[in-house]
């Protein structure tokens, strides 16, 4: 094995370069996903359908799906061909151009719109997972949570940054009398343009360290991909808290992506909010969520992880509850603070859990399974609300309802967990029984 030498050592600025991406990539989630074209795809472009908000959902969970396949190979070849850059650098085009495409989606062409949601979501998400692959190279040791900490706060920046250009333009427009069907195009456009912009400074300062790979064919390596994503499963079913908190995660976090995914649908759909109020709200919220990412950082160090965990849940479930009794706009305000307040909090709380309950010689292996259960709780929970709401013909408040029940199945599964058993297994030596 060659040893680094001090050039090897990541500098500050190729970090920020690196963190940087997450500033780049947030505005379109918070745009395209959360804020602005999933309410527009609901009541323009799918004119208030029945099936409009199923239609939305089954189209991310489709691309979350391609993702999850997908993986296993995209990171084998990245591996193999030490190309996580150039791969990066793909994946990027390919979200920024296909959400510029956004902007020729009209009243009407759901096709066409469901197409090129589903293609710019695969590329964003595929992305995601290629530049989290660098960060074992950029930190070590006790930095990795620092690091990762500054990607996740410039995140917040970012769709705070890209979400206020929109609220700008979008408040003009409407001052001068154009519809959603005008000024949302052009949101799309501010969002590719600044998705494109803001990650220059990933691919001039951040370096690919791997090697290419000597000895191992392609089809070799492909047909053991998958073998890998099973053999990693299967050791951490050797992990009885982990395993655990797993699948409590693949529920509770089913209901977060569903309200990260319909957050504006619902305003508009349910409370009556106008495009510019919902993109307000979700400024508000985005303030929040930092808020409480931050916050509960050290609420954690207090608490526990697992009591914690438990009072993030709480607030999931009050957040619901007060959603669905929402009449008055305030009492939907403060809802949607709490939702911040709480999407910050589980996020990052639950990462640390992860961390906490695995053994240090399999991180990789198990936060691995950690983004593979968000995003099978990315397929799960949004596909739920969009399902009872087809069902119910439109009924906004009994899809939040019983999509927060996934909230109540991770508080009864987070009750079994012993996280000091956990860390004992993972710090024993051997395989744990």
């Amino acid at each position: 094995m060659q040893a680094s030498s001090q050039n090897d050592e990541p500098r500050l600025r190729e970090v920020l370069a690196w963190a940087m991406y997450d500033f780049a990539n947030s505005g379109y989630t918070t745009v395209v996903i959360t804020a602005i074209f999933n309410a527009y795809f609901v009541s323009v472009v799918a004119a208030n359908q029945p099936w409009a908000t199923f239609a939305w959902t089954l189209t991310l969970a489709l691309s979350y799906a391609a993702i999850i396949l997908s993986a296993p190979l995209i990171g084998a070849y990245a591996d193999l061909r030490a190309a996580k850059k150039r791969l990066l650098a793909a994946t990027t085009a390919g979200c920024v151009v296909f959400t510029a495409l956004l902007a020729l989606v009209g009243p009407g062409e759901v096709v066409f719109a469901v197409t090129i949601v589903a293609l710019s979501n695969f590329f964003f998400g595929t992305g995601e997972n290629l530049v989290a692959a660098f960060l074992p190279e950029l930190a070590k040791g006790t930095s990795l949570g620092r690091v990762s900490g500054w990607g996740w706060s410039l995140g917040y920046v970012g769709g705070l940054v890209t979400l206020s250009l929109c609220l700008a333009y979008v408040t003009r427009a409407q001052a001068l009398g154009e519809s959603a069907s005008e000024f949302v195009p052009v949101t799309m456009l501010i969002t590719a343009a600044l998705f494109a912009a803001a990650s220059l400074p990933t691919f001039a300062l951040l370096r690919e360290r791997a090697t290419p790979q000597e000895g191992a064919g392609t089809v070799r390596t492909f047909r053991h991909a998958y073998a890998r994503v099973a053999h990693t499963i299967a050791h951490a079913a050797k992990y009885r808290d982990l395993s655990r908190f797993l699948l409590c995660l693949l529920f509770y976090q089913a209901g977060v992506q569903a309200i990260v995914a319909i957050a504006a649908v619902y305003a508009q759909q349910a409370m009556g909010f106008s495009t510019r109020d919902s993109i307000v709200l979700i400024l508000a919220v985005n303030v929040t969520a930092a808020i409480g990412a931050f916050l509960f950082g050290y609420v954690q160090d207090r608490l526990g992880h697992v009591p914690t965990i438990a009072v993030t849940i709480v607030g999931w479930i009050v957040t619901v509850l007060l959603a669905w009794f929402a009449e008055s706009r305030g009492l939907f305000w403060l809802a949607a603070n709490c939702a911040g307040l709480c999407l910050g909090a589980s996020q990052s709380a639950g990462r640390a859990l992860v961390g906490y309950l695995s053994p240090r010689d399999r991180l990789a292996e198990f936060f691995g399974l950690w983004g593979l259960a968000v995003k099978l709780s990315s397929i799960l929970g949004p596909i739920t609300y969009g399902l009872v709401s087809w069902i119910t013909q439109g009924d906004h408040r009994l899809a939040m309802l019983i999509t927060g029940s996934y909230f109540v199945v991770g508080l009864a599964l987070l009750a079994g967990i012993d996280p000091e058993r956990g860390r004992r297994a993972a710090q024993a030596p051997g395989e744990p029984h």
